[in-house]
Parts: structure tokens; sequence; C-alpha cells
């Protein structure tokens, strides 16, 4: 383990994609070693689950990382979240990271989760040894009414049973200490890791911002503005500000770090080659 934590972020490959991209992107964060690697999952098909199964399976044996499978609950009932559930135990998860997953328009909700606490409450009961992760915004959710509402959420969802907490991605580390300090005073006292993204491309930054009420500060909106047709180098300057912004979360002392990989490992590992030297190893 680290001290603070390091962990990662994949996602499977798009429905029209080849599967052998995604170990061509764990081929290449290899040597890492993080606490665990996160799998995204879909809206709830069965393919959805076989893949997230899948995945964390090989991260688990082949790469003898943790994985932690992610799991979405708007659009699946009772019956689909135990198949789900059989699956990611039976690839050896370390934990699932329940979450209640975005609207579609056009589909219609499942009614037996309609909040992520509800999935936490219900993976709690039927799989106690399962532990349960929860995800977290430290600019509040998008369809809260304000920061302190959604904490109150938040403190509905570790009273739940969620022992774990990842953040939304965040760009600004002030939006971040302002939130922990409101969740402490909350009564939440599970480790939170702290969600960054690196900034890769400058339509992508401010769709995902505004997808999920995340604030540009001036430095980014620099970046984008300078840099938006030259990918490269807004690359490279995301990498130097996702150094920047661990830096400071490590030196006030954060209990970890989530990497956003974006499927990149080149960028992930410029970025732990950066901070590597933060993060002690101990048992």
């Amino acid at each position: 383990m680290h001290s603070p934590m390091f962990s990662l972020e994949v996602f499977p490959p798009k429905r029209n994609a080849p599967v052998g991209t995604i170990y061509d992107t764990l081929d290449g964060l290899e040597g890492l070693s993080p606490d665990f690697i996160s799998v995204t999952y879909g809206h709830g098909t069965h393919s959805d689950r076989t893949a997230t199964a899948r995945i964390a399976n090989t991260i688990r044996k082949e790469y003898r990382i943790p994985a932690v499978a992610h799991l979405t609950a708007l659009y699946s009932d009772k019956a689909k979240i135990d198949e789900a559930l059989d699956m990611f135990e039976q690839a050896g998860v370390s934990a699932v990271l329940a979450l209640r997953g975005d609207p579609i328009e056009g589909l219609e909700p499942s009614r037996d989760f309609a909040h992520a606490s509800d999935l936490v409450a219900y993976i709690r009961e039927h799989k106690p040894d399962m532990k349960v992760f929860a995800a977290c915004y430290p600019e509040g959710h998008i369809q809260s009414a304000s920061l302190d509402e959604d904490i109150a959420h938040l403190k509905t969802k570790v009273d739940a049973g969620a022992t774990h907490l990842i953040s939304q991605l965040f760009y600004d580390n002030e939006d971040f200490y302002r939130f922990l300090d409101k969740a402490r005073a909350a009564g939440i006292d599970v480790p939170i890791e702290a969600g960054i993204m690196p900034v890769a491309g400058a339509k992508s930054t401010r769709s995902m911002a505004e997808r999920n009420r995340t604030r540009i500060p001036s430095a980014v909106e620099s970046m984008l503005e300078r840099w938006g047709d030259d990918v490269p180098t807004l690359r490279a300057a995301g990498i130097n500000y996702a150094c920047d912004q661990i830096t400071d979360l490590v030196a006030n002392g954060v209990d970890g770090v989530h990497l956003y990989t974006m499927n990149r490992p080149a960028s992930t590992r410029r970025i732990w080659r950066n901070v590597e030297a933060l993060f002690a190893v101990g048992e």
C-alpha cells in the first residue's frame, strides 16, 4: 500500500472497438503498482457486467493488482444486480464502487434503486463480506441544490455502508479542501480519495466540466485558450497541471489520489514518474 493511497481508473473498450485495446492499456500501466485499479461499468446490460468482470479478473490474476468494479443501478433491477455481484465475486474483485448512474433520455429507470445509497445498502445486506466504495462530488452533484445538500446525501451513503469514497474530478484544489472540511464536519470519517483527470483536449474538458458542474479555473482556461488546437502541447500542459495538483494534495495530507487514466497509459506513466516519490510504500 502507498501512503497516501494511489489508484487508477480504466474503462472497457467501446462496443465497436477491439476488446484487445484494454489489454494494451493495462500492459502500458504495468509497473506502476497502484493500490487498486477500478473498472467502469455501462448502464446495466449483460455485456456491461461481463466486460467489467472479465477485465477486473484479468487485473487481479495477470497483473496482481486489486480490482474495484463499478456498478450502476439506475437501470438495473435486483436480479441484474445479483447477477453482477455474483460475477464480481467470482472475478475476485476487492470492492464494488456503487453508483446510481446517469439518466438516459428515453429509458425508464428501475424502481429498485432510486439512489446510490439504496445500492450500497443492498450490497451490504446481500454480500456482507464485499467492500463497498462510493462516489463524492467536491463541487456538489449536478442535481443537488447545494453542496451542503449533497453532503447530506453522501452521509446517507456512508451510513448505509460505504467505507471508501472516490471524488469526481476537479481542477481547483481549494474546491476539494472546502468539500473535505464540510464532509468531515458532517461526520463522514471514511477515506476520501481525490479524483484527478488530466486535461487532454479542449472540447472534452469543457464538455466534461459542463456535464459534471466542474468549475474551470483561470489557469486551466488559459491552457485551453492557448493550446486548444495543439493537442500534444495541451496534453503536456495537462500532465504538468495534474502533477501540480497531486503535489499540493499530498502536501496537504490527502487520503489518496485516484487518477482517471482515460485509457492513456503514456500520460499516466509520465504523471506517476513525476509524483512517485511523494507516495511512501508500506505494508
